[in-house]
């Protein structure tokens, strides 16, 4: 059978066939058939010894069956579908042309790896939706204006080790990821190292835009009379370094708010999972270690430059390691020591062997685990990490004692006691290390007798008793 009767005319083929025999006719002229075929006279003309030779099938393309002389050969095709099936397995069309283009010497298109890709079976690594609507936001001019934070956790290991989350930072003018740092959860150790890692490579910012997690903002209803006073609650340990940083929050209302980032972690869930199951990384330290040179080829590809060459970057103060701290107020022991849960800080003597006993000191718990004691402003004493592998984690929020006073004062209640909310005043023993650590104080509850008038109800037709005098 000929090749050509195996062919279907296309739809833009089929009424060519009458319009050109008109014109063999002779009952329209060329320039009438060009112009009804949209073509020109000359392609009209070479389309009409054709149809007289071959007659309808005449007109079909004669490059249609045909194979492209530019198409990959069998063996480089082949290649591609085992290394997709094997060693980039799980990587998008784009990534694994890359590495093919960067690692195999293959240098072929992301269209040729996704029909090798489509021809094998192979699932899409992310199925194509149309894109929603939405208004466009301009990002800020000027690099260090606005930083974007936030944490994704995922299996970035791929059940190859433990369970990690990602705290990350990208730039909202140029989209440069600034910090990447592995931590087993979202904690404050995780986003205070991303701070300070973020003030030395780059400097401070003029904002953080995050979300509304209890690092960041208070999410509690609970208020001191000193807050209620203040008229605004006090900030969390992370916005207190924020706010001596001089450094602005903005919380986002929503992860569409901040989607450059959420955007990001997309990316990196794609991206980054494949480059740590390439190189068989299996452990926290080891995935940390890889970031860097990650970063490096990430911005290359993706970061663009900003509408304003120059930076917004702020130089961090010389104290910026103390003030990357969780704070306390202490009251100093009778023995001049400060403590902090399980450790404790002996202070030296003051001028002339003063003492300082009785006396409020501020203590400072660093993200390297120094501890160090102030008192208006004066460095009185400082204690080095207790260990090398130290985590900054909160022995206290801003609102932790009066929580403890109002369960404590449920539980008095449901034993049938009262709570009194100010402990009673001491004569003698040694003075409490601060208002937190006074226990709370429960006496037993007295309950009025049957017979008493509290228990007697109350009525207006009843008579009123007068007592008479003896």
């Amino acid at each position: 059978m000929d090749t050509w009767e195996t062919l279907t005319m296309s739809r833009k083929e089929v009424p060519r066939a009458g319009l050109v025999k008109a014109a063999l006719a002779g009952q329209i002229t060329n320039a009438q058939g060009a112009l009804a075929l949209h073509l020109s006279v000359r392609q009209f003309q070479r389309l009409k010894p054709r149809v007289a030779a071959e007659g309808a099938r005449g007109l079909v393309h004669r490059g249609r069956g045909r194979a492209s002389p530019r198409r990959l050969p069998a063996d480089v095709r082949r290649r591609v579908g085992e290394l997709l099936e094997t060693t980039y397995h799980g990587f998008n069309d784009c990534h694994a042309g890359e590495k093919l283009r960067e690692v195999e010497d293959l240098a072929l298109s992301r269209a040729s790896v996704r029909r090798i890709r489509r021809a094998l079976g192979l699932p899409a690594k992310h199925r194509r939706r149309p894109k929603p609507y939405r208004t466009r936001r301009t990002p800020e001019a000027q690099m260090g204006t606005l930083v974007q934070l936030d944490g994704s956790p995922c299996d970035w290991l791929e059940g190859r080790g433990p369970a990690m989350t990602l705290l990350g930072a990208i730039d909202d003018a140029t989209s440069t990821v600034l910090v990447l740092h592995f931590r087993p959860s979202e904690d404050l150790h995780g986003y205070t190292t991303l701070l300070y890692q973020l003030g030395l490579q780059y400097g401070l910012p003029l904002a953080l835009y995050g979300d509304r997690l209890n690092v960041f903002v208070r999410n509690d209803a609970h208020w001191t009379l000193e807050e209620e006073l203040h008229g605004a609650q006090h900030p969390t340990h992370f916005g207190r370094m924020l706010q001596d940083l001089g450094v602005g929050y903005i919380a986002a209302g929503s992860p569409q708010a901040k989607g450059r980032i959420e955007r990001l972690w997309r990316t990196l869930q794609d991206r980054l999972v494949s480059e740590l199951r390439l190189r068989g990384i299996a452990t926290l330290e080891a995935a940390n270690t890889f970031l860097p040179e990650f970063l490096a080829d990430f911005n290359r590809r993706f970061a663009h430059a900003p509408a304003e060459g120059t930076p917004a970057w702020r130089r961090p103060p010389r104290d910026f390691t103390e003030l990357l701290s969780c704070r306390y107020e202490r009251t100093v022991a009778r023995d001049h020591t400060v403590r902090l849960g399980a450790r404790w800080l002996q202070l030296p003597p003051g001028p002339h062997a003063r003492s300082s006993a009785g006396c409020r000191v501020q203590l400072h718990e660093c993200l390297d685990g120094r501890l160090l004691v102030f008192s208006h402003g004066v460095r009185l004493a400082s204690a080095p990490a207790p260990h090398p592998d130290f985590v900054l984690q909160p022995h206290q929020g801003p609102s932790d004692a009066r929580r403890r006073r109002l369960r404590a004062s449920r539980i008095a209640v449901e034993e049938g006691g009262h709570y009194l909310d100010t402990p009673p005043h001491r004569s003698s023993g040694p003075p409490a290390t601060g208002p937190e650590d006074s226990p709370p104080t429960i006496v037993a509850s007295r309950q009025p007798t049957p017979t008493h008038p509290w228990r007697r109800a109350f009525s207006r037709r009843a008579p009123v008793l007068t007592p008479t005098r003896g």
